[in-house]
């Protein structure tokens, strides 16, 4: 069960994705040919809306096919006022950013969705004190909760923690500890830790770690909002910078995942429960957004790097180094598939 809702999670993000460029495609009146989720034989379409919806046997991918577009002969045009050839630079970049666009909007809504449901968070609640830290030279001690920071109120662990790295000087602190309140004076120092990339990085820190308590996040109709806004520009943020880092090296390749590992962690997610669900769609469907903007020509980010291209000089850019580019991407993008593939067995077989 937990395996057909991975699967349905990747089609239905697949499906807004497309569903983004098709509806862009219609509203500046280019012919949408074929809408298909999936890839390979066709397992059931049907004809609609002057176009063929199709559900294909490789459920890892799909495609919205405009009249006048074609990926695997780039040469070819068609100039019929409805083909997306015809239309001007502007807007074959407004059909190209649809379909990010559209990931992000549904991250922002499944995000919306989570906040109403009172998602768990960290309390800030001191699990070990690190002896001859600040926070043990201040006295704190194991199942404190810090209510404020310098009368800054920390609701959560992640608040309390953004309010350390961010402080300058001498921290006055409100604590509860069992049913009275105390006030304690302390200096971070700052210390070698690692972050979500694994790397060794330095942080202001006071030497505790949390004891693992969690309480529901309730928020008003504003900090919902808010929280859906955050959440979305957080993901990406995370996801541009881990692929900068990929890039350079300083993350290593052996890091990248492939479909393997978004369907067994899907699949995971799906035993959790349906907020653990829409958190990991939410990060997937940021992510495509961000993949698929990247400037690889076989990509969405590709066709607006030619259009752009054309915006500002002009004219199209050439139909030779517009094949050779394509084609190169084409390569870019399968071998970052293979390698992510390779991985994700590998990390099968132990």
């Amino acid at each position: 069960m937990s395996m057909f809702v991975s699967l349905l999670v990747l089609s239905a993000l697949i499906f807004f994705h497309e569903l983004g460029h098709y509806l862009a495609a219609r509203f500046v009146g280019v012919k949408v040919d074929v809408f298909s989720i999936g890839f390979g034989k066709k397992l059931f379409s049907f004809y609609k809306f002057n176009t063929q919806w199709s559900i294909s046997a490789i459920p890892l991918g799909g495609y919205v096919k405009m009249k006048g577009q074609d990926d695997s002969d780039p040469s070819k045009k068609n100039y019929d006022a409805d083909s997306y050839t015809v239309k001007t630079p502007i807007e074959r970049i407004f059909i190209l950013l649809a379909g990010p666009l559209a990931n992000f909007v549904l991250a922002f809504f499944m995000y919306f969705i989570i906040a109403l449901g009172s998602p768990n968070v960290l309390s800030a609640v001191i699990g070990d004190v690190v002896k001859d830290s600040p926070a043990y030279e201040a006295g704190l001690k194991s199942k404190d909760t810090i209510l404020a920071i310098n009368g800054i109120k920390t609701d959560t662990w992640e608040d309390m923690a953004k309010i350390i790295a961010s402080s300058d000087g001498v921290l006055n602190l409100k604590i509860q500890r069992d049913n009275y309140i105390e006030f304690k004076t302390l200096t971070p120092k700052i210390s070698e830790t690692k972050n979500m990339f694994n790397e060794t990085v330095k942080r202001k820190m006071i030497g505790i770690s949390s004891a693992g308590v969690t309480h529901p996040l309730k928020l008003d109709a504003l900090q919902t909002v808010e929280f859906a806004i955050d959440k979305t520009i957080f993901a990406s943020t995370m996801i541009f910078t881990g692929l900068q880092k990929l890039v350079v090296g300083d993350v290593p390749a052996k890091e990248l995942g492939g479909v393997i590992s978004i369907v067994k962690v899907t699949s995971d997610a799906a035993e959790a429960g349906w907020m653990s669900v829409l958190f990991f769609a939410a990060l997937i469907s940021v992510n495509l957004g961000v993949l698929n903007l990247l400037p690889i020509p076989a990509l969405d980010g590709g066709h607006i790097m030619f259009n752009l291209y054309e915006l500002i000089f002009k004219r199209p850019a050439s139909e030779e180094i517009v094949i050779k580019l394509t084609i190169a991407g084409w390569v870019i993008l399968f071998s970052l598939m293979g390698l992510g593939l390779y991985n994700d067995i590998n990390r099968l077989m132990g």
